[in-house]
């Protein structure tokens, strides 16, 4: 996954940018499309930000979260995209099993009906 992670108001750490690389590595096996994510980790007082967006082929997540720690922060945020992936993809499921459905319906009632004439 191509992973891009700017800094606002916040030092540049190479702790950061890894633990950010390795955890979206892990949403590859979630993704059906290779994806590109660009992570912001901003710092204002005492509040913490995470800001993820990711894009996958059609797939688009937006996902934003604070905290008092960075860490918290970017695991927080990293939930909401898994389940906002998560909840896409059975959409997307659900929505091929409903075609699927309507379709041996269909082709069931047409035998039904020859049967019938006959």
């Amino acid at each position: 996954m191509n992973v891009s992670v700017t800094f606002m108001n916040l030092k540049s750490s190479n702790h950061f940018k890894d633990y950010v690389h390795e955890k979206l590595n892990k949403f590859d096996k979630l993704l059906d499309d290779p994806g590109s994510a660009g992570v912001v980790l901003r710092s204002e007082k005492l509040r913490k930000t995470a800001e993820i967006n990711l894009t996958a082929g059609r797939l688009e997540v937006h996902a934003r979260e604070e905290h008092e720690d960075m860490h918290a922060a970017i695991d927080l945020v990293l939930d909401k995209v898994r389940s906002q992936i998560t909840k896409s993809k059975e959409k997307q499921q659900n929505r091929r099993t409903r075609i699927n459905s309507r379709t041996i319906r269909a082709s069931e009632l047409m035998e039904d009906s020859a049967a019938l004439q006959t």
